[in-house]
């Protein structure tokens, strides 16, 4: 039991006449798990915090859940489910101690499994667990666009996939090494933090390897990679100069390197990729990156319109002469990797607000969510102004079924 998220109890009431009743037994953590998991179809997060009910976050929204006498979460039930989650994980346990936080798998046998964060936060524990599907997703469930299957025929480079937290990329990168498992008889290393979709051998061999469990750090493990003679090589997030390193030598000795990045668009992403080195090399890393990096696929997960759930908005930048001339000498006015991504749809590039007007025509997204979302949010209210002046038409007039005996019902 982690002593950095113990919490007081008070003591106990000498028996007697006047003894209040005895608390209800604690409810088992899978089962607590399986209630909360059986809300929707759709959950993507379980959350336990002190002081709230145990929160689903469905559709990018949290609600609360009560299971049995459960209503409100105390110290000492995340504490306890901490615990339970931990059992046996000394590593995580000593984490949790050591630096405040730590991360894990789970698995609920037979109904799910989880990306496990646990947390101290004002002197107590909190746990968020990630929803990891059973199966691994294939491109027609994610409704990935077609061109990414290009991706799984590379020989060498960089792909990365970029979003914030939440925002599908794992899901993305499983479909891709799932694909390549399927057509290519390859030797294929993952390192993740944790292991979240486990691929089975099919026509490639897939040796997985998580953080802290089989590797102390991405950088050690992906130096590692280069002598187990991987054709597609993994690496969970690049968080670091050194890593960012490796996977660009990688990539120039004949790998195809796959990873992420928390950035929210491919400018982003090349910033995010030069500000982990000084000034000095920036230059070079930019010429590095311009010959090696193949697609950036950026994603968002936008809440639906039609029904539960979210669909992806998703922008693809892809390697040409262009984008690598403006990658390597840096964007300038009219020159911009924005504007290579919108000149570049017969390519398979496209860009996010593009994406976003599209799922707003075809019904599955609001207008209120693609402005929210959007880059631009001035110039897709403009591409969208037609769409907004009907709408907006539409509810003016009255409808015979909001009316009640003369009175318009709200």
């Amino acid at each position: 039991m982690p002593d950095d998220c113990k919490s007081v109890s008070g003591e106990a009431a000498a028996p007697g006449r006047n003894a209040p009743a005895p608390l209800p037994a604690p409810i088992p953590t899978n089962v607590l798990l399986s209630a909360m998991l059986q809300v929707s179809a759709h959950v993507s997060d379980l959350i336990f915090s002190p002081g709230r009910p145990p929160q689903v976050e469905l559709s990018g929204k949290l609600a609360g859940v009560k299971v049995g006498s459960l209503a409100v979460l105390t110290d000492a039930d995340t504490q306890r489910i901490a615990a339970d989650l931990m059992a046996g994980n000394q590593l995580a346990d000593d984490l949790l101690r050591s630096q405040g936080a730590c991360d894990l798998s789970y698995s609920l046998a037979g109904k799910s499994r989880f990306r496990v964060n646990i947390f101290r936060q004002r002197g107590t524990c909190a746990i968020v667990m990630r929803v990891i599907a059973g199966d691994v997703p294939g491109f027609e469930t994610l409704n990935l666009p077609v061109q990414l299957k290009e991706i799984t025929q590379l020989k060498n480079g960089i792909v990365l996939v970029t979003g914030p937290t939440g925002s599908g990329k794992s899901s993305t990168l499983a479909a891709i090494i799932d694909l390549i498992n399927e057509t290519h008889a390859y030797h294929i290393v993952t390192i993740e933090d944790p292991i979240e979709f486990i691929h089975r051998h099919k026509k490639s061999t897939v040796h997985q390897r998580e953080l802290h469990s089989d590797t102390p750090t991405f950088s050690l493990a992906l130096r590692a990679a280069l002598r187990q003679a991987p054709k597609v090589i993994l690496v969970g997030e690049m968080r670091d100069r050194e890593t960012i390193e490796i996977a660009l030598e990688a990539a120039e000795t004949g790998h195809l390197v796959l990873s992420t990045l928390h950035t929210v668009d491919a400018p982003k992403t090349v910033e995010r990729i030069l500000g982990a080195f000084p000034l000095s090399e920036q230059q070079l890393i930019r010429t590095r990156l311009a010959n090696s990096f193949r697609w950036i696929v950026s994603q968002r997960l936008v809440p639906r319109k039609d029904q539960p759930g979210r669909v992806a908005a998703i922008e693809i930048l892809r390697s040409n002469q262009r984008t690598r001339e403006y990658l390597e000498k840096g964007e300038r006015e009219g020159k911009s990797l924005l504007d290579a991504i919108r000149d570049g749809n017969l390519e398979g590039m496209q860009c996010f607000d593009s994406e976003l007007e599209n799922l707003a025509r075809k019904g599955l997204i609001g207008i209120d969510a693609a402005l929210a979302y959007a880059s631009n949010q001035g110039n897709l209210r403009l591409a969208l102004s037609d769409l907004i002046e009907e709408i907006g038409t539409q509810s003016a007039e009255p409808s015979s079924n909001n009316k009640h005996n003369g009175f318009a019902l709200v």
